[in-house]
């Protein structure tokens, strides 16, 4: 009963994202993210070639305000870009122009934008760069004298609203000059405080009326500063295009785009295929030891001696082992049938020297049957035929343990076996499927052949936690008694070693 804790304690143990498996699983997908990478690069520049920009006018304009604050955060000149898209402006630079365009579609071609405070600068585009410039002088002036008008009618509003109020109190002082003038009899105490009252009140207006001229005459001197603070600083001229300098940007951001959108998907698919390829992870899936490893690919001309010689290993170590075993012993590819076939015919060559040796040929396809013999290959029979194997002859199966493999077939091909997998191949659920499929069909594991490993992956690929998943051992779990007397062993993988002891009675 303690089996199903140590699992509960390893699942939870367990990280939700092993950031070195994403790592290496999206370097791996280095194809997909440089494909696209370069994808985005031509498609940028292909941009710049075939959609080149419209001929472009610029001009800035200095626009004076009468709130202008030190600390102004930007909100006028804001106000100013927001008042340019406007179809009042686009309706005056159209007239100017003399043009029978909407200002509806006219503003789809003009934008503006705050470099300053007060710095207002006018992009605009036309169907030829005499064009983009007239539109742009067009707008910059209409905008300009829309700002003056807003200028002097709010000056001259403040204005009229102070000189108004003056009116006002002059028409108050005037009353109050005349009830000084005309007192009436009344008792000396009361007709001393009722005219120094008078007099106080029209000391007070006179002041209050010289304020408020004052202050008119001030809105209105300010007003010409006002107008003259705004003007056009810079003519409007046409914008210049590199087309080597705009395709050089534009294939530099799609490159980029390309290259961020190629690591995104590989990461998600990375995660959502959820695909081992670090040898510690298909171990643990498969339940077996990585007992070695080959490139996919020949190589560079430098690495190929270094390839050789590891291949040479192999079959050297799958040679002492068939040799050593006394039933008959199968290699089955998960997504490498092409390093698979290679791997077998170097296998019986190396066992030709001890006697003959006939290949099963269970590959879909038949790709060893199928193929051409050299001198000095093995013998090479389809499935069908493996019953007329003569027992003289040492067989070595060959198979697969692809999705729709059929399971109960394998026995056929050997009573042991050599899984070659090839990282990143195969989904974690899959290679749970191969491991429990083999140990129904009672086909113990002698280990695992990975191909195309990553040259970066430091982890280790044997199972260290019992006899039953390492190496070094087996389990002494009886499987089947072989013809010579000798008592064959069976290796269980990781998940059926942790499975209660109920539970394996019960299957």
């Amino acid at each position: 009963m303690t089996a199903p804790s140590t699992t509960s304690e390893s699942s939870h143990a367990a990280p939700l994202l092993d950031l070195q498996a994403l790592v290496v699983a999206v370097r791996r997908r280095r194809r997909l993210w440089g494909s696209m990478a370069l994808l985005g690069l031509l498609v940028g520049a292909a941009l710049a070639v075939l959609l080149p920009p419209p001929p472009t006018a610029v001009t800035k304009v200095l626009v004076a305000h009468q709130e202008d604050q030190p600390d102004d955060p930007g909100t006028l000149i804001r106000t100013d870009v927001a008042l340019l898209q406007t179809t009042r402006i686009a309706d005056k630079a159209l007239r100017s122009l003399k043009s029978s365009e909407k200002p509806e579609d006219f503003m789809r071609d003009y934008g503006g934008v705050g470099v300053t405070n007060n710095l207002l600068q006018i992009t605009v585009t036309g169907d030829s760069d005499a064009e983009a410039v007239a539109r742009a002088k067009a707008l910059a002036d209409a905008f300009v004298a829309d700002h003056v008008r807003r200028i002097q009618e709010a000056a001259n509003a403040q204005a009229k609203a102070l000189l108004d109020q003056r009116d006002r109190m002059r028409d108050e002082l005037v009353q109050v000059n005349k009830a000084i003038g005309d007192g009436s009899p009344k008792s000396e105490a009361k007709a001393s405080a009722d005219l120094e009252s008078l007099f106080a009140r029209r000391a007070d207006l006179t002041s209050r009326i010289n304020d408020f001229g004052q202050r008119a005459d001030e809105a209105r001197i300010g007003t010409p500063q006002l107008i003259a603070g705004t003007q056009i600083v810079d003519a409007p001229r046409a914008v210049r295009h590199s087309l080597p300098r705009t395709a050089a940007t534009d294939a530099a951001i799609g490159l980029v785009l390309g290259l961020v959108l190629g690591l995104a998907v590989a990461a998600v698919g990375t995660v959502v295929a959820d695909r081992p390829v670090l040898r510690r992870e298909i171990a643990a899936n498969l339940g077996a030891s990585v007992i070695a490893e080959l490139p996919r690919r020949s190589g560079r001309l430098w690495q190929r001696r270094r390839i050789r010689a590891a291949r040479e290993r192999l079959t050297t170590s799958l040679a002492r082992t068939v040799r050593n075993s006394a039933e008959p012993v199968s290699l089955l590819e998960l997504g490498c049938a092409r390093s698979t076939s290679g791997i077998a015919l170097d296998l019986a060559r190396e066992l030709g020297a001890d006697g003959p040796v006939v290949v099963i040929d269970g590959l879909p396809g038949l790709q060893l049957t199928g193929r051409r013999p050299k001198p000095g290959d093995p013998t090479v029979v389809s499935g069908e035929r493996a019953a007329d194997v003569s027992p003289q002859e040492r067989r070595l199966g060959v198979g697969s343990v692809a999705p729709g493999t059929a399971w109960t077939d394998l026995q056929y091909l050997g009573t042991q076996t050599v899984l070659v997998v090839r990282a990143g191949h195969g989904s974690a659920a899959w290679l749970h499927t191969v491991a429990r499929q083999l140990a129904d069909q009672r086909i113990p594991v002698i280990g695992v052949v990975l191909i195309d490993p990553d040259p970066r992956d430091r982890t280790d690929g044997t199972l260290w936690d019992g006899l039953h998943t390492a190496l070094r051992g087996r389990s002494e779990r009886p499987a089947r008694q072989n013809g010579t007397g000798r008592r064959a062993t069976e290796r269980l993988p990781m998940w059926a070693a942790r499975v209660p002891d109920s539970d394996q009675e019960a299957r």
